[in-house]
């Protein structure tokens, strides 16, 4: 509320806003004479929004689309449909060149810190290269200085400026990649499962650290994993993905207390309980059948054909993310909420 004008005040602009997104791969067969039989649809129709200071966390299986996401919101990839927003500049059909200026403000943390560095670079110049490309954010003069800050920053030593990637560990080699990935001073980070090629102990060291470059910095982060106990300790928000669509959606307890979806129960179902006295005491959902292909999803919900409560509208209709007028959004037309933390026994 406005105290001079006594009116609502507007509400904060998202900096980083996806509606509609859409990826096709087109399939194509032939030789000499090549024809398109089909496409993977590996994107299809998402909706998502990320403020300031905020983490949203996507998840899924293997295959839904998450790392495609990834790429079409750092612009790597261009969407077949759709509008992406970077700090409320579309960026979906922008040129190589005028999107250069945007890449600034959303940049990207690999998966796998062993294949994302150049092992024929040093630290320092992986670090710097961004410098390299946008000139005019550092001076020439300063980035050998800026490149100790950033190294400082993520927790490695500004020594270590001339040593090659080989000569780290992983959790180390992760933390250069988060240094590039900030050289640029981003609004926004998206991290493409950025812990799961990490041992626990380091995975959790990684995160704490992401935390806290948030707290300093303001950082917005999409983290995308497969992993949902990573994703339940760093996400204010969870989008879960299957098969390219975002079947449900909300905030982070909302959905690990009460998820609504089939496909979300069964996830948290399968989660490992740490009390080892609700072992086997514990409602899990086992889930018949496999993935549909991208290429030929089912009709209507794609998630029917591995749900137990499909019936026969689920194969004519597609739910819409607001079915049921729950606490959060969920694509079921028979979602409740469930404890699936509960014991049953």
């Amino acid at each position: 509320m406005n105290a001079e004008t006594g009116q609502a005040s507007a509400a904060p602009e998202p900096v980083l806003q996806a509606t509609g997104v859409v990826k096709h791969f087109p399939v194509q067969r032939g030789v000499v004479f090549k024809r398109t039989v089909g496409n993977v649809r590996a994107v299809d129709g998402v909706d998502l929004e990320l403020h300031a200071g905020r983490t949203l966390g996507v998840v899924g299986e293997s295959g839904c689309g998450k790392s495609t996401l990834a790429k079409l919101l750092v612009g790597l990839e261009p969407p077949t449909s759709g509008s992406i927003k970077v700090l409320g500049q579309e960026i979906g059909g922008l040129s190589a060149r005028r999107i250069r200026p945007v890449r600034r403000d959303v940049q990207l943390v690999f998966q796998d810190p062993y294949t994302s560095l150049n092992p024929r670079m040093t630290v320092g110049d992986i670090v710097g290269e961004p410098f390299e490309i946008h000139t005019d954010v550092v001076p020439r003069r300063e980035r050998g200085a800026a490149v100790k800050e950033l190294l400082d920053m993520v927790g490695l030593s500004p020594d270590h400026v001339n040593r090659y990637p080989h000569q780290f560990s992983g959790g180390q080699r992760q933390r250069i990649g988060i240094a590039r990935a900030l050289a640029l001073r981003p609004r926004v980070l998206v991290c493409d499962e950025p812990v799961s090629a990490l041992d626990v102990s380091i995975q959790g060291q990684v995160i704490n650290l992401l935390e806290r470059l948030q707290d300093e910095l303001g950082l917005a982060y999409v983290f995308i994993a497969h992993d949902l106990s990573v994703v339940r300790h760093i996400a204010d928000e969870v989008a879960v993905m299957y098969l390219g669509k975002v079947v449900e959606r909300g905030a982070g307890a909302e959905i690990y207390g009460g998820p609504r979806h089939p496909y979300t129960q069964a996830l948290l179902s399968a989660v490992p309980v740490p009390d080892p006295a609700l072992r086997g005491h514990r409602e899990e959902i086992v889930l018949q059948g496999d993935v549909p292909s991208p290429i030929d999803p089912p009709s209507g919900c794609r998630f029917r054909t591995r749900c137990w409560k499909a019936a026969e509208r689920c194969a004519e209709e597609v739910p819409g993310l607001d079915e049921g007028g729950g606490a959060h959004e969920a694509a079921c037309f028979y979602a409740e909420g469930r404890d699936v933390t509960r014991a049953v026994k």
